[in-house]
């Protein structure tokens, strides 16, 4: 087969286009995350999705015609205040009735009423931007999304991972209000894990000059000689406007810092009305500073548009210099040095979270899987969030970038190409997958011929990088004969070798290897309690130990290296159990980031940081003098063990393995030393603990930027009297938080946990239920109303049209209706969003008056309500009003009332330490000042924990 990567000229790749990352008068790129509404719709039921899409003209018949809570007027002051990121799957509780490959969450096709998410901001654009460019753009949005702005359709992505942008210019109301409005339906899955539901990763608004680089619009490819790079820039330019522009096209290249490295300007350039034109320019940069894994840096790529002297257009990208090169039989190379790729795989969610991950947990997660020389990463099964891509190009992580599904059709060729255009600039990138273990075509011609087009559609984008394919079952056949780069899924009944053998020009490494499956802190299996030992041994007769997986593809140069299945535990796929398991138990990493044993197996042979690590603790209460399996994992050529200072031996360290040893046990002093060229080097211990004392609060950083978005990872454990970390602890933890910071979740890595992971206010609203009316020629007196109240004669509300001559008949119209609350409307406060139904009206609830002849107001009218004046069941409202009326008989006048909004406040946050350690997550709500973390538990010390919120700038956002 032929290979067009066993040897090709290196190359440079750009990190990710921001758009403009400081804001300019040519161009702005907004967060538009904070102040959004969000409400449960239905799947199925149009009463209890807002009735969308149920009015004589829907969005698809006539523009402008989004109804029900697409509409620009609709009333949303009763749904929940939120910010994005915001996954609505993580908040619902488990169900032995929920999916088994998301983790049990109650949501999907058996949870219709939490499986469709209603959003909606209200935002202002001034009417000094009318002229500009403006659209929206979605990172990522859990699945099904339907977006409108002021009622207008925009456009319906399926996918629950692809990025997406609308225009917006046209539908603008300038100089005043805008409503954006997105319904996301999670009912139907798109992968086997869990996936989040709803607007889970950033949203953008973006301004630009009429005359602009396109989105995603500069992509850059270098030849190196010596250390001077050749940069090629490819920009794509636009012009969106009536009449030709002709202007100058400039390209800086900047260091870290921002100091102007090289440049390089173009003559004059034309563009028609309308018309796209790619532009290439050249750049030389002497003396180039390569991006590597230990040296991360990055530079940044001006691309300036000037029009007589003016800046229309200025777009800024981050990138990394550097080179790679697959070999056939040899692996990888960065900047011709060789690297055995040591990776993971990883899906997208976190203990607490879920999917809604603020973009340092994203920086955590990887600086977790580098701590034990993790130096590459699969975006497993799906196009990944920019954000998991910024971290990987900072902290020096290679990227298997991902597409979600083989096809060849404009539906998986353009989701192929959003997923290149967008990520083709990043230095961490080496290569695009483009399908992993599809089973129904990998062993036959279909496939090949599926992966054969992919893989041309690929690289008529970029050719500068390999494609893969994963594959599971039999290779020889099918998809594995025809990919450029093979990956292997699980080598244990598969010969490489053979295969390396008939196809020599083939590239391969390991997609996913290990799926090994431990519990954190357990080393006795418990089968009815779902919990298996951290001793390594392969999951069955399919699949190799981590420790057999790794020496296999250390001593084969062919294979690139491999990647681990998995990097941290993830919901769903609790295998090989199910009810009540809800994540999986593949990760070196439990679901919130604690380290499992075989970290340290890892560290020890993939970094070269000398490392030590005994196992399991020496809490063995009531097995007095029975054998406990002792291993060590190092790298240290020996290693001695000592129980009590006396010692059991010294052995020597086998090459990429572990040792062992069976020890009697007898509380005390469990030591491991190791030694390097017979000198004492390093050492671990575990200890006999006694009782849980106090417990005890470490945050990953010491403070937080005061943005509205950083987050500190609290982890929290609890310490005996001589303060040292009780490893069996399960007590329940309650928290509380004061000061500008707030809790956004909770975990503790239980595969088996159906514990909260965040505690929210309970939200419901009440309709006006039974609206009648009674109709009066004469005007009624504030003084009658509640005689009247008592009174017959009411007929149902607006049966009568509302011309103006029901205007002229009647004076005064009294309404009456009801709403019903349950038995624990005592828990709650309540608001009553009023809507006016009158020109005056005077409102009344169970004979109280709370308001007095007040004007029709178009955004309504608030109402505290005293819970004093409420009742367990039927409630009463009275309106007085003058009567609405319409001029044509197509207008509509208001006939709702509005909604009673009960809010119960949320339960204090909890979570029960497993086998000692729970985590707390803490973000900032914008203030300076101290936060103040307390965790309490009965029988235990207090814990107070100090995280100052530090003035930081803050990105430039839409309010």
């Amino acid at each position: 087969m032929k290979s067009i990567f066993k040897h090709f000229l290196p190359i440079l790749f750009l990190l990710v286009n921001y758009g403009a990352v400081a804001q300019n008068q040519a161009r702005e790129k907004l967060l538009l995350d904070f102040g959004w509404k969000f409400a449960y719709g239905h799947p199925f039921d149009p009463a209890k999705d807002f009735n969308n899409g149920t009015s004589y003209f829907s969005y698809l018949t006539k523009a402008g015609y989004g109804d029900g809570a697409a509409a620009k007027n609709f009333d949303d002051r009763a749904w929940r205040d939120i910010n994005l990121p915001h996954d609505y799957a993580v908040i619902q509780p488990f169900s032995e009735k929920g999916s088994f490959s998301h983790g049990f969450k109650a949501i999907g096709r058996n949870f219709p009423e939490v499986s469709v998410g209603w959003y909606r901001k209200t935002f202002q654009i001034p009417k000094e931007d009318l002229g500009k460019k403006i659209t929206v753009s979605f990172d990522g949005v859990f699945r099904n999304s339907i977006v409108w702005l002021n009622g207008h359709y925009l456009g319906t992505e399926l996918s629950g991972y692809d990025s997406f942008e609308y225009d917006l210019t046209d539908y603008i109301n300038y100089g005043g209000e805008n409503v954006i409005a997105v319904r996301t339906d999670a009912t139907m899955e798109e992968g086997w894990f869990y996936e989040g539901a709803g607007i889970y990763r950033h949203v953008w608004l973006n301004k630009s000059n009429k005359l602009h680089v396109a989105s995603n619009g500069t992509f850059v490819r270098t030849e190196m000689d010596g250390s001077t790079a050749k940069i090629k820039v490819r920009t794509t330019l636009i012009n969106q406007d009536v009449a030709p522009r002709t202007f100058l096209l400039k390209q800086q290249v900047l260091n870290r810092d921002g100091k102007i490295l090289e440049s390089q300007q173009s003559a004059s350039i034309t563009l028609k009305p309308l018309e796209h034109k790619d532009i290439e320019q050249v750049i030389l940069l002497r003396n180039a500073r390569l991006w590597s894994l230990d040296d991360p840096y990055l530079h940044r790529l001006q691309t300036i548009i000037s029009e007589s002297g003016k800046i229309v257009d200025n777009y800024l990208t981050k990138f990394g210099i550097r080179t790679i090169r697959f070999d056939a039989n040899e692996g990888f190379f960065l900047n011709g040095k060789h690297i055995k790729i040591t990776g993971t795989n990883n899906h997208q969610d976190h203990a607490g979270v879920g999917a809604a991950m603020p973009d340092e947990l994203q920086y955590f997660r990887i600086r977790k899987l580098k701590e034990f020389g993790n130096n590459a990463y699969r975006c497993s099964h799906n196009p990944p969030t920019p954000q998991l891509l910024e971290a990987c190009d900072s902290l020096g992580v290679l990227v298997i970038d991902e597409t979600r599904l083989m096809g060849i059709n404009d539906y998986h060729l353009n989701t192929l190409k959003k997923l290149i255009l967008r990520d083709r600039n990043h230095p961490s990138i080496i290569s695009w997958s483009v399908g992993n273990e599809e089973w129904g075509i990998e062993n036959d011609v279909v496939g090949a011929r599926i992966v054969g087009t992919m893989q041309n559609f690929a690289k008529s984008l970029d050719s500068t990088r390999a494609i893969t394919a994963a594959i599971s079952g039999g290779v020889g056949v099918g998809i594995s004969t025809a990919v450029d780069m093979l990956g292997y899924n699980y080598i244990r009944h598969k010969d490489t070798d053979k295969h390396h053998a008939t196809f020599p020009q083939q590239l391969s490494w390991g997609t996913e290897e290990g799926s090994t499956v431990t519990t954190r802190g357990v080393y006795v299996d418990d089968l009815e309690k779902h919990y298996l030992s951290n001793y390594d041994r392969p999951q069955n007769d399919h699949f190799f130990s981590l420790e057999d997986g790794w020496k296999y593809y250390v001593k084969r140069p062919y294979l690139a290296g491999m990647f681990i299945w998995t990097g941290f535990d993830y919901r769903g796929e609790p295998t090989p159990f199910g009810w009540p398991s809800v994540t999986s138990y593949f990760g070196m990493l439990d679901l919130c980031g604690f380290p499992k044993d075989y970290y340290y197996y890892l560290r020890s042979w993939w970094t070269q940081k000398p490392t030590i690590h005994i196992f399991p603790h020496w809490n063995w209460s009531g097995k007095e003098g029975q054998n406990i399996p002792v291993w060590v994992y190092s790298n240290a050529d020996e290693v001695e063990l000592f129980l009590n200072r006396k010692s059991l031996g010294k052995k020597q360290m086998p090459k990429n393995g572990h040792l062992s040893w069976e020890v009697a046990y007898v509380p005390g002093t469990l030591e491991a030393i190791g030694y390097k060229n017979g000198k004492r080097e390093i050492n671990d211990v575990v200890k006999t603990t006694g009782e849980a004392s106090n417990i005890r609060l470490t945050a990953h950083q010491n403070s937080i930027k005061a943005n509205r978005e950083d987050i500190a990872v609290i982890t929290v454990d609890v310490l005996d009297k001589n303060k040292l970390h009780q490893p069996t602890a399960s007590q329940e933890i309650e928290f509380s938080i004061e000061g500008p910071g707030k809790l956004i979740g909770v975990g503790n890595g239980d595969p088996t946990s159906l514990e909260n992971e965040q505690f929210l206010s309970e939200i419901q609203t009440f309709e006006i239920a039974n609206l009648q009316e009674k109709l009066s020629e004469t005007k009624i007196e504030e003084s009658a109303v509640s005689d009247l109240a008592k009174q017959s004669g009411w007929q149902k509300a607006f049966a009568d049209e509302r011309l103006q001559a029901f205007g002229e008949k009647y004076a005064s119209v009294l309404y009456k209706g009801e709403f019903n609350l349950p038995a624990n409307y005592t828990d709650g406060t309540f608001k009553f969003f009023f809507n006016s139904i009158g020109k005056q009206q005077s409102v009344y609830v169970n004979g109280k008056q709370l308001a007095s002849n007040i004007a029709q107001s178009k955004n309504g009218n608030t109402f505290d309500l005293d819970v004093a004046l409420l009742k367990e069941g039927k409630n009463e409202v009275l309106i007085l009003t003058t009567p609405l009326t319409k001029k044509q008989s197509w207008e509509t006048v208001n006939s709702n009332p509005g909604l009673i909004q009960m809010v119960v406040p949320a339960p204090a946050w909890k979570r029960k330490l497993f086998n000692g350690l729970a985590q707390v997550i803490v973000q900032s709500t914008g203030g300076t000042g101290d936060i103040i973390l307390k965790a309490k538990a009965p029988g235990l010390k207090e814990a107070i924990l100090k995280i100052p919120a530090l003035p930081a700038p803050q990105r430039p956002a839409i309010p």
